[in-house]
């Protein structure tokens, strides 16, 4: 009786190992060993070269204005940076910002 249930035993072991081997399934067409392709390289483009005899285009526009939230942040920095309080911060940040 022990002998039969240590039989069956290993027979269920081998098959349940040998169901595990097909959950490895090799593409069609692929080998198993064969090695990933390599990742296409990065697109690398060439400056632009100005051309002779035409004028250079410059952008006269206006400067993109900072918001007051940005100039109210970096008046606070250059306060804390000055070794002020922060009531003279506050003060400082103010009259900074509104300039």
């Amino acid at each position: 009786m022990k002998r039969s249930f240590i039989l069956l035993c290993t027979l269920t072991a081998a098959l349940l190992a040998a169901n595990a081997a097909f959950a490895q399934v090799i593409p069609p067409g692929g080998a198993q060993f064969n090695p990933l392709l390599p990742p296409p390289p990065p697109k690398i483009e060439p400056p632009v070269i100005p051309k002779m005899g035409v004028p250079i285009q410059q952008n006269y526009g206006p400067a993109p204005s900072t918001s007051f939230g940005d100039r109210i942040t970096t008046c606070l920095d250059q306060a804390a940076a000055g070794g002020l309080g922060p009531a003279e911060r506050g003060a400082y940040s103010r009259s900074c910002a509104n300039r």
